[in-house]
């Protein structure tokens, strides 16, 4: 089941956009700060914000298609 949802997960990440998937990764890997991410790609916090929003959705909407119960 874990290497499952690793591939899910891993393929989820490999389509997204790259700064989209960067922004992603700072916030849930690494654990930066909104305030972080948006100094360091030069973006606005709203920004920030709603691409995390969006990408959060994309993935619910995502593991659902792949048969992950949430």
């Amino acid at each position: 089941d874990d290497q499952m949802l690793t591939d899910i997960l891993n393929g989820f990440l490999a389509g997204l956009q790259a700064e989209t998937r960067r922004i992603f990764l700072q916030r849930y890997w690494y654990l930066s700060s909104v305030r972080e991410i948006a100094a360091d790609f030069g973006i606005s916090e709203s920004k920030v914000k709603t691409t995390l929003f969006r990408t959060r959705n994309k993935l619910k909407q995502h593991l659902e298609k792949e048969g992950v119960e949430l």
